[in-house]
């Protein structure tokens, strides 16, 4: 068989045979075999060696209509029989002729290429203009990028070109890159991989080969190849994942071209990639498979010019077609002596041709129809274009952030403030005008004013927009800063991310960050609808912008989906909702506790729902929605009293009744006639506390005592003022283990299980406690003697009875006693850092010693939530006893125990309320109606109902850590009543 049958074969079977099976690209356009193969062989039986080499060849013009240009065109078609052209940048209509009158000169028709990465507009002037890869990477719908494709592939046509030297698949993961960065599609190998197929096969649907590019990867390099050799000394197993990867994702998408950049891959070859047979026929064609047609890089840039020979190094190391040689003659004659001295076969020479002409006979390169000038303007820009360009820059556009949802904007805030940054005030005009018809704004220009005058027309605002318009914003981060720490800036940027990479304090701080890219007048309107809750924005960074915000970060602001409510909808005014967030973060700053959660319903719907720091000074875990927190005493009205009134509601007591009705253990003492109400009221004389504790304790393995006044070697943790506790004393035996048992069932803390019989020790310490008459005296023992009753009364635990009636049927899953049961430590807040009790920190153990050593199911403590389910439970009180379409307690009874007021105290049934006499001992704002009802707790909580106005208040936090003792500022500060009268404030008239 002769050597040329081998090659035909050969060749068949790489691409006639893919046509039969399973053809990509523009081969699927081959629908006769034979009638390709016969056109091929009688190109091929009709030419030299020369002419074959001349096929190999794209050479590089300039669109220009001279002599000498023409001559230059016509010498290479007819001296080397070149088999393409590559026209440099120019006029559309001067490439249009020249491209006919080449065509015209050419026995075999030419491959028209072109370097249109981002369309026409890259090279020819007048011609519609795309976004660059870098904003097209942005897009999340690749079937955009597809469009985009298809229509770039029909302007292709129009004007004669039949290869596109793109789509570039280079990862864009190398800021100090000198010539890819906005030509990839980003930094994140898979998304670049997602944009290269999708413009790629859009490409080849329509016509045109499409050949990424550069391979196998000039991304990471700082080095530009035009002009010197850029080095990638990557591992391979680095090259597999990033480099290499977009390149296989591609060819295994059927890709007909690729490129071969001049870039040095030890890893890969010793030569330069395009000169390397390990590069392009081991890895290229071997490893990936690819059986397309494999181009150089341009091969007059000087990273590989200074080669010998480079041209038929580039032959020899496999590739197909020679783009730009610098010198056609000397490039002939080097490739003519490298066949001459066996370096090269001419059977090599004939299969490079063969697949060329097979691809041209698949373009329609058969026959070639004059190209009709006249019109073409219009034909390359018709309305569908323009069209599509204004759906990709807007598909690009990219909410970088939106801290607490602040898109799209609250219409009904006033006070509104837009900044244009920009050289003159008409670039803003677009965004500024939509704007204005829907909201309250007035306008300010940075270069107009100083920043001093500036700062005095801002200081008003409750709101600021910045649109950036110019690049020369370095001046202005610090000043934009210090202004998003003050109030709310929603930072728009029109113009390239690189403007608002020099913005990366504004960044940090900014409420919101919308990257635009480009400032044409409709996207600004767009980006009005936005901003005005009309349009629905998805794109996504595809480079960092900064170390937080990173390739991929973007927040989607959907109109159409569920949000939360506006206050406005409630008759609240956000701007001073927002106020609560400066009152929250100083509490912070001023150590009243790490961290806090602020939650307003109106209506039974969150107006303001906020969590603030960290669980700790030391860690940086934020506060989350569904933190839970110890209550404290908060545990009163939002547990026990919700039992106390549904038993109530059953009629299985009264007010009046006496407690020792259900506790025999107060029979025949001087408790024996305390009531309901009275202990309810806070009426019963029982003391506030008593340290139960004591009686667990062997008080003789404490050296000096349980307590001193200065701290010794034995009373390390200090307590409370002056007050300093021992931790190496040593429990009864007979009430405390380290280990758990049937015997000793109750967890007080890690390693330490309390009797259940404990109990009892706890009754009659409260049986033995002196009253002091019937007046008021808040004590914790009379809810805890509630809980007694409760469970007497119910028959179960107060805990399970409370989970079974309340909390699992209203659908409360963040509530519970004892949470380490059922949730893991880190999703309950640290109370405190060194409990000398439990000798060691607390997170998921109460605080409160009496609960911790009832088991931690206590009538006045013990209950752990989060901030959501505690709303919840006085969503339902205020509700009159209703939550979703369920009755939990009847109206009657909510109202009774709602309503009800003490004579002698401020204090309601089992409620605390304002104190409307004594300003300095009201624990609510001084705006509270007297209808309010709640609870605080020691921990730093607190819950407050308004029926007259519909609002719950709800705060959580952990202001006792790290220890209690010193943990003041929360009440110095007077945050809650503060919070609670923002919340009051901010109700319209």
């Amino acid at each position: 068989m002769k050597k040329g049958r081998v090659g035909w074969i050969l060749i068949g079977l790489l691409l006639v045979g893919q046509l039969t099976a399973q053809p990509i690209g523009v081969l699927n356009q081959i629908t006769d075999t034979v009638a390709c193969r016969k056109w091929v062989d009688e190109q091929l039986q009709s030419m030299t060696l020369k002419q074959k080499i001349g096929q190999l060849f794209i050479h590089t013009v300039a669109p220009v209509i001279t002599q000498k240009n023409k001559e230059n065109i016509a010498t290479a078609i007819k001296e080397y029989g070149i088999g393409g052209l590559l026209f440099s940048g120019g006029d559309v209509q001067k490439q249009v002729q020249l491209t006919n009158l080449a065509q015209r000169q050419s026995k075999i028709p030419l491959l028209i290429t072109f370097d249109g990465e981002w369309g026409l507009a890259m090279r020819l002037k007048g011609t519609p203009s795309f976004p660059k890869n870098r904003v097209l990477g942005c897009i999340e719908q690749d079937s955009l990028l597809y469009t985009y494709g298809r229509e770039v592939a029909r302007q292709l046509h129009e004007i004669g070109v039949h290869v596109n030297f793109a789509p570039v698949a280079d990862v864009d993961n190398n800021p100090d890159n000198p010539i890819i960065n906005v030509r990839s599609f980003g930094s994140d190998p898979e998304n670049v991989s997602r944009k290269v197929i999708a413009y790629m096969q859009g490409l080849q649907d329509g016509g045109i080969v499409a050949v990424c590019k550069h391979f196998p990867g000039h991304g990471d390099t700082d080095v530009d190849s035009h002009k010197f050799l850029p080095y990638l000394g990557f591992s391979r197993e680095r090259l597999d994942s990033v480099e290499l990867y977009p390149f296989r994702k591609a060819v295994d998408a059927g890709i007909n071209g690729v490129m071969v950049g001049h870039l040095e891959v030890p890893e890969l070859g010793v030569e330069p990639a395009s000169v390397s047979p390990d590069i392009v026929k081991k890895t290229l064609k071997g490893e990936l498979g690819f059986r397309g047609l494999v181009f150089t890089d341009a091969l007059e840039m000087k990273g590989i010019a200074g080669h010998e020979d480079v041209c038929a190094k580039a032959l020899i190391a496999g590739n197909d077609l020679l783009l730009a040689p610098r010198n056609l003659k000397k490039s002939m004659a080097g490739v003519l002596e490298a066949v001459k001295k066996g370096k090269l076969t001419e059977e090599e020479i004939t299969e490079h041709c063969r697949k060329v002409l097979t691809y041209k006979y698949a373009l329609g390169l058969n026959r070639t129809p004059e190209i009709v000038s006249e019109g073409l303007e219009n034909r390359l820009s018709t309305p569908e274009t323009t069209r599509l360009i204004e759906e990709l820059q807007q598909a690009a556009v990219t909410v970088a952030k939106d801290d607490n949802e602040w898109l799209p904007l609250d219409l009904s805030l006033s006070g509104n403030v837009l900044l244009s940054v920009s050289k003159t005030l008409s670039e803003t005009y677009p965004l500024y005008k939509d704007l204005r018809e829907k909201m309250s704004l007035s306008w300010v220009r940075v270069s107009q004013d100083s920043l001093k005058v500036i700062e005095e027309r801002l200081r008003p605002a409750q709101r600021v927009i910045v649109a950036v318009h110019t690049s020369d914003v370095d001046a202005y981060d610090a000043w934009l800063q210090k202004l998003a720490a003050d109030k709310p800036l929603v930072l728009i940027c029109f113009e390239p991310q690189k403007v608002l990479e020099k913005l990366p304090q504004t960044v940090n701080k900014a409420s919101a960050v919308i990257l635009a890219h480009d400032s044409t007048d409709k996207l600004q309107r767009y980006v009005a609808r936005v901003l005005l809750g009309k349009e629905l924005v998805n794109g996504k960074l595809s480079i960092p912008l900064s170390e937080t915000l990173l390739a991929g970060a973007g927040v989607v602001v959907d109109p159409n989906a569920s949000r939360s409510y506006q206050p406005e909808d409630f008759g609240m005014d956000a701007s001073i909702l927002a106020q609560i967030d400066s009152i929250a973060w100083e509490g912070i700053r001023n150590g009243a506790y790490p961290g806090c959660h602020v939650l307003i319903q109106k209506g039974g719907y969150p107006v303001y729902n906020k969590c603030f720091g960290t669980h700790t000074y030391e860690e940086e875990t934020p506060v989350r929605e569904n933190d839970l927190y110890d209550l404290a005493s908060l545990s009163k009205t939002t547990g026990t009293l919700l039992a106390v009134m549904k038993l109530y509601d059953e009629g299985k007591f009264g007010l009046t009744d006496k407690v020792s009705k259900f506790i025999p253990e107060l029979r025949k003492t001087n408790k024996e006639n305390l009531t309901v109400q009275e202990l309810l009221f806070h009426e019963s004389g029982l003391p506030a506390y008593l340290p139960f504790y004591m009686e667990a304790i062997d008080l003789k393995s404490c050296k000096g005592g349980l307590f001193r006044k200065k701290r010794d070697a034995n009373h390390q943790v200090q307590v409370d003022d002056n007050l300093y506790a021992c931790t190496s004393f040593a429990y009864k035996p007979e009430y405390v283990s380290d280990t758990y048992s049937d015997e000793y069932p109750l967890q007080v803390a890690d390693g330490i299980y309390l009797k259940k019989e404990f109990r009892k020790v706890v009754l009659d310490e409260i049986v033995k406690a002196p009253l002091k008459g019937h007046s008021y005296r808040y004590s914790c023992l009379n809810f805890m003697l509630l809980k007694e009753m409760v469970e007497a009364v119910s028959g179960t635990s107060m805990d399970v009875y409370l989970d079974s009636v309340f909390y699992r049927p209203m659908g409360l899953t963040h509530i519970t006693y004892n949470p380490l049961r059922k949730f893991e430590k880190s999703q309950i807040v640290p109370t405190v850092k060194e409990d000398f009790l439990r000798k060691g920190p607390l997170q998921g153990y109460v605080h409160d010693e009496a609960a911790a050593f009832m088991g931690g199911v206590s009538g006045n403590a013990g209950l752990f939530a989060a901030a959501r389910d505690v709303a919840q439970v006085y969503q339902m009180l205020l509700d009159k006893g209703v939550l979703g379409d369920r009755r939990y307690l009847t109206r009657a009874t909510c109202e009774l125990f709602l309503t009800v007021k003490a004579k002698n105290s401020r204090r309601g049934l089992g409620f605390d309320k304002p104190d409307m006499e004594r300003e300095a001992s009201n624990p609510c704002a001084e705006e509270a109606p007297a209808s309010v009802i709640g609870h605080t707790g020691f921990t730093g909580t607190c819950a407050w109902v308004d029926p007259d106005n519909e609002l719950i208040f709800v705060f959580l936090s952990n202001r006792i850590y790290p220890h209690p003792f010193d943990r003041k500022a929360l009440m110095q500060l007077n945050i809650r009543p503060r919070i609670q009268q923002v919340m009051y404030h901010s109700l319209m008239k």
